[in-house]
């Protein structure tokens, strides 16, 4: 691996989904909870879905806003909504995600290859694409 240049840690305790999370700077400190649609209790408490969800359209509203910024497009407005889903998969579980980009003020076709664009640069994109299925959705 080459060199990072930034490393987030965060480690797991307890009963994995009814556990807890935290990370090293004590920023994250979340109890979880299995949703009830798997079978848990659900209730106020967070799940790793919903972090990975959190992460994966933060990280790639960066990555459009980035795009735009190089191309020299201007955003406003610009919102990225992720959906994580977990499916059965063989023995065990899958996951698969639904973003959902709004550009408004822009062409639809501008507003699709600016998504395109960031969908190659975003490092949550570079990790999933081939492992799981992301389907991208552009609204204006």
């Amino acid at each position: 691996m080459t060199q990072a240049i930034y490393t987030a840690v965060a480690t797991a305790t307890g009963e994995g989904r009814n556990g807890e999370v935290t990370s090293s700077d004590g920023v994250i400190d979340e109890s979880l909870a299995i949703p009830k649609e798997m079978g848990g209790p659900g209730g106020d408490k967070t799940n790793p879905e919903q972090l990975f969800a959190a992460g994966y359209s933060a990280c790639f509203l960066s990555a459009v806003q980035m795009v735009a910024r190089v191309g020299k497009v201007k955003i406003e407005q610009t919102s990225v909504t992720a959906e994580v889903g977990v499916f059965k998969q063989g023995e065990g579980f899958g996951l698969g995600v639904d973003l959902k980009v709004n550009l408004p003020g822009l062409e639809q076709a501008a507003a699709d290859q600016l998504v395109e664009q960031a969908h190659k640069v975003c490092p949550y994109s570079n990790a999933t694409r081939g492992n799981i299925e992301v389907n991208l959705t552009v609204t204006v």
